[in-house]
């Protein structure tokens, strides 16, 4: 791994983005930033963090030949080794609140952003944007947040967690790489938050309704056994949970 530390920046991920248009980046390559001021999560909402407490990088992996309708197992690989990694960091109760968010218990403690580059009918690279609550103590507004420290009352190293969190994620997507896709998804459905429990959701259009987690599609959609026990899909832009 190479890794690229910097003071303030816009976003790391649109860093390493430009980065690689312009050069060869090194598979492998991290960039982490001490802020960031632009960092975005899914859907367009911002990342938050706090220098010095929290994590905010970016991971550069090239693919050789992965099929562009893999593109979901990416998010999948990218969530597990999340988990994955906190686990061996004795983080309790560590699960995905899909797509790619990962909880503690009940509160988000991690943000996952992943933007694939194609070519043709193959993803060739992707940048992975991971903001991760390390060592905060108190969240001003954010009822849902949780960190490290707080979740298991443990005072992290910034750096030895980067580069444990990083080895995994590498591990992972390495594995996507060699195939293998239908286990990684069958284990990412057992992960799932609230999985086969009857969950609070609410449509784009503002109409809540119930629904139970059964999976998700090869395409990357969740599988929801609605009232009237039919499967329906959703895709992120489709429905939020309320919990």
């Amino acid at each position: 791994m190479k890794i690229i530390k910097l003071n303030a920046i816009d976003s790391t991920n649109t860093y390493l983005k430009d980065l690689s248009r312009n050069v060869t980046v090194q598979d492998g390559t991290i960039v982490t930033a001490e802020a960031q001021t632009q960092g975005r999560g899914q859907m367009g909402s911002k990342w938050q963090s706090k220098t010095g407490r929290s994590l905010t990088f970016s991971v550069f992996k090239r693919f050789h030949g992965l099929p562009i309708t893999q593109q979901p197992m990416i998010a999948f690989a990218v969530a597990l080794a999340l988990q994955k990694a906190l686990q061996k960091l004795q983080i309790p109760m560590v699960s995905i609140k899909w797509p790619n968010d990962i909880m503690s218990y009940q509160k988000k403690i991690c943000g996952i952003l992943i933007e694939n580059q194609l070519e043709g009918s193959k993803v060739i690279a992707s940048v992975v944007g991971i903001g991760l609550n390390v060592n905060e103590t108190e969240f001003i507004q954010l009822p849902q947040a949780t960190s490290m420290r707080l979740a298991s009352g443990i005072q992290f190293n910034l750096d030895e967690v980067l580069v444990l969190v990083s080895e995994e994620v590498f591990r992972q997507l390495q594995a996507l790489d060699e195939g293998n896709s239908e286990v990684l998804k069958q284990t990412y459905e057992a992960s799932l938050f609230r999985r086969n429990k009857v969950t609070a959701f609410e449509s784009k259009d503002g109409v809540q309704f119930n629904g139970i987690i059964k999976g998700v599609a090869d395409t990357g959609e969740l599988l929801l056994e609605i009232e009237d026990e039919s499967l329906q899909k959703y895709e992120v832009k489709q429905l939020k949970m309320l919990f």
